[in-house]
C-alpha cells in the first residue's frame, strides 16, 4: 500500500507487548495504534485503581514501553517506566510508569492526553489508547473443578486464576462507552489485529464494548486473529487452538476474520484448527501456520523477528493496496478455507 499500512493491535499485557514489538520490525507498517484493555485489578494496577479510582495503568504502560524510541533517550525512559520498586513499604511492587500514569490521569482527567504525554516522553513510534475511558470489571461463568453447576466469578485476577473452565465473560458496567479515539483508529485502519494474550481477560473484552465491537464489525480493515502459543494455567487450561477460536466466535458470532495466524509447533491437529476456523473466517480467509515461537525461551514466548516475518506475509495477502508488496520469504504456510479458485472477498 502506498504510504505504508495503518495497523491497530487490540489486547493487553505481554501478548500485546509481543505484537507491538513485532510490528515495529515490519517496514511496510507506517502507523501503529495499540488499543488496551482496562479491566486489570491485580498487583500495582489494582492497588492504584482501588485507591484512586483511575484506569489500571499496567497494561497501558507495557504498550508504551513496547513502542518507545529505539535510541538512547527512548531506552532510558522505557527502562525507567518499567522499573519496579522493591522492599516492603508502600511503594513495593509499583512500577514507576504506573505511578507516572496515575499522576497524569488524576491531574489531566483525560486518559488519551495522559498517554500522549508519556508517549512523547518515550518518543513512542505509535499511539496507545484505552478501549474505554472508565475502569471496567470482568465477570465470568466458570465450571469449578469438582463442583457442580456454573459459578459467577468477579474480577480479572479471579477469572484468570480460579481452577475450572471459563464458559463466558462479560463486563461491568454493562455496555460501557468505548474510547472514541480507539473506535476511530479501528475504522481508519488497514489491518486490525486481535490477540495474542490472556484470552478471556485481555482479548475477548474488546468485543464486549459495544462501540468498539461495532467498529470491528464494520471497518474495511483486514481483521487478523493471532493465537496464543500455549494454554494459560487457570484461564484456558487444556484449551486447544481450535477451542480458542470457538470461544471467540461464541462471544462475537458476527465477527469475520480474514486470517488466523498460529505457531505451527502449537497446533497438534491442523485439520481441526482449519475446521474450527471455517465459521470465523470471511470468504477467502485463510489459516496461516508459521514458526513464531522463541525456541530458546524457558516459557512460551514469541520471537519478535519470526512474528514480524509471519505478519508481513499475512499483510501481503490480506491488506488493501494497489499491488502486492512482494514475497518476503519465510516458513509460513497457508490454507484457503474457501473453495479452490475463489478470490478473496472482504465483507
Amino acid at each position: 500500500m502506498s504510504g505504508g499500512l495503518r495497523v491497530v493491535a487490540l489486547g493487553g499485557g505481554h501478548g500485546l507487548h509481543a505484537t507491538l514489538t513485532a510490528l515495529r520490525r515490519c517496514p511496510d507498517v507506517a502507523g501503529i495504534t495499540a488499543v488496551v484493555t482496562v479491566a486489570d485489578d491485580g498487583g500495582s494496577s489494582g492497588r492504584l485503581r482501588r485507591e484512586l479510582g483511575l484506569l489500571p495503568p499496567g497494561d497501558l504502560r507495557m504498550a508504551l514501553a513496547a513502542l518507545a524510541a529505539d535510541d538512547e533517550r527512548g531506552r532510558f525512559w522505557s527502562g525507567l517506566v518499567q522499573h519496579r520498586f522493591g522492599g516492603t513499604g508502600a511503594l513495593a511492587g509499583h512500577a514507576v510508569g504506573n505511578l507516572l500514569l496515575a499522576a497524569l490521569l488524576e491531574r489531566e482527567n483525560d486518559p488519551v492526553s495522559a498517554l500522549e504525554t508519556i508517549g512523547g516522553l518515550l518518543g513512542c513510534d505509535g499511539r496507545v489508547l484505552p478501549m474505554a475511558r472508565v475502569p471496567l470489571e470482568i465477570e465470568a461463568e466458570v465450571a469449578l473443578d469438582g463442583v457442580a453447576g456454573l459459578h459467577r466469578i468477579r474480577g480479572q485476577v479471579a477469572v484468570a486464576s480460579t481452577p475450572g473452565r471459563v464458559h463466558r465473560v462479560w463486563l461491568r458496567p454493562p455496555d460501557p462507552p468505548a474510547c472514541d479515539e480507539a473506535v476511530r483508529a479501528v475504522l481508519d485502519a488497514d489491518v486490525v489485529l486481535l490477540g495474542p494474550g490472556s484470552w478471556f481477560t485481555s482479548v475477548l473484552p474488546h468485543l464486549l464494548v459495544p462501540g468498539l465491537r461495532d467498529a470491528l464489525l464494520t471497518t474495511s480493515a483486514a481483521r487478523v486473529v493471532l493465537l496464543n502459543l500455549a494454554p494459560e494455567p487457570g484461564e484456558t487450561a487444556g484449551f486447544s487452538p481450535e477451542q480458542h477460536l470457538e470461544v471467540l466466535s461464541g462471544h462475537a458470532p458476527s465477527l469475520r476474520a480474514h486470517a488466523v495466524l498460529a505457531d505451527v509447533g502449537s497446533v497438534s491437529l491442523p485439520d481441526r484448527l482449519h475446521a474450527a476456523a471455517a465459521d470465523l473466517l470471511a470468504p477467502g480467509g485463510r489459516v496461516w501456520l508459521a514458526e513464531v515461537a522463541d525456541a530458546c525461551a524457558a516459557t512460551p514466548r514469541h520471537d519478535p523477528d519470526a512474528l514480524a516475518g509471519a505478519l508481513r506475509e499475512v499483510f501481503d495477502a490480506v491488506a488493501p493496496g494497489d499491488e502486492p508488496n512482494g514475497a518476503y520469504g519465510g516458513a509460513v504456510t497457508e490454507r484457503d478455507s474457501s473453495p479452490r479458485g475463489r478470490s478473496p472477498q472482504w465483507p
